[in-house]
């Protein structure tokens, strides 16, 4: 490759761009369909082998062709900020859907559960969809638009784009897209500007869409089953409506207070980069 060449494709947008393209492919290739022949352990394979293309693809792209480092992949303290990442994402929903109980928003009851292996395969997928998004918006986009517009700009422009493909799911309008821009492109980019690594965020990732499934509550419009059956009452502003949780305005005011809380770390600790001149 000669010079002119390897300067183009060093250029963020265009490893961006061609790394969200190589991921997606993996995506349509590997991720198996909920509700497929084939059972959980078919499942848990492809979720699996998924995972491992995902990671081969964006070490390629970053190494090879960005020609850049990748500390957000650091093994240092990859176990430390997968767990404090589920923590908070568990807090997060538990706090959320505690609200919308309160209110009268939710009830619970105990379901007929799933073979112990369904629900194994559920969070196998769950954690699989959870790294696959996280290294295209927060890896890939966020970081390539960040080395060019600086992290405010890229903190809009991947939480505007994170809310905005979810409007191809089951129930969303232009209002569960706002909701999931800033519940879930600003919390989660707020996430990585703090941490400055995959993991933290990852995990925060997997324990929303995961806790969410286990309390039986749809996932961004998506039907699940899980350990409880939930009846839903009440104005969709508090619930969410069809969209399910996400479509609430208590986990966006939630969300968005705990975004403020990790900028403002981030800021603190000089994770914040300017735009360029």
């Amino acid at each position: 490759m000669n010079a002119k060449a390897a300067a183009f494709f060093r250029y963020p947008l265009v490893w961006a761009i061609l790394g969200f393209l190589l991921l997606v492919l993996c995506n349509g290739l590997l991720a198996p369909i909920p509700g497929s022949s084939g059972g959980a352990a078919l499942i848990v394979l492809l979720s699996l082998l998924s995972i491992a293309a995902y990671s081969a693809v964006y070490l390629l792209v970053m190494k090879k062709i960005a020609r850049r480092p990748v500390p957000e992949l650091s093994t240092q303290r990859a176990g430390r900020e997968t767990l404090l990442g589920i923590g908070t994402g568990l807090l997060f929903i538990g706090l959320s859907v505690l609200v919308i109980a309160i209110f009268g928003g939710y009830s619970f009851r105990w379901a007929p559960a799933d073979a112990a292996g369904s629900l194994i395969a559920g969070l196998v997928l769950f954690a699989s969809a959870a790294l696959f998004e996280e290294m295209i918006f927060r890896g890939l986009l966020l970081q390539a638009i960040e080395r060019i517009g600086g992290s405010w700009i890229a903190l809009a422009a991947t939480s505007l784009f994170f809310g905005a493909v979810h409007l191809a799911n089951p129930s969303a309008t232009l209002l569960s897209a706002a909701a999931i821009a800033v519940e879930a492109g600003l919390l989660l980019g707020a996430a990585f500007l703090w941490r400055r690594n995959l993991w933290f965020v990852t995990g925060l990732h997997f324990a929303w869409n995961a806790s969410e499934s286990l309390l039986g509550i749809q996932v961004s419009g998506l039907d699940v089953s899980g350990l409880f059956e939930v009846r839903v009452g009440g104005s969709a502003w508090l619930t969410g409506g069809d969209f399910g949780l996400e479509g609430s305005l208590v986990p966006v005011a939630i969300g968005l207070l705990l975004a403020v809380f990790m900028l403002s770390r981030a800021k603190r600790a000089g994770q914040i980069k300017p735009m360029r001149r």
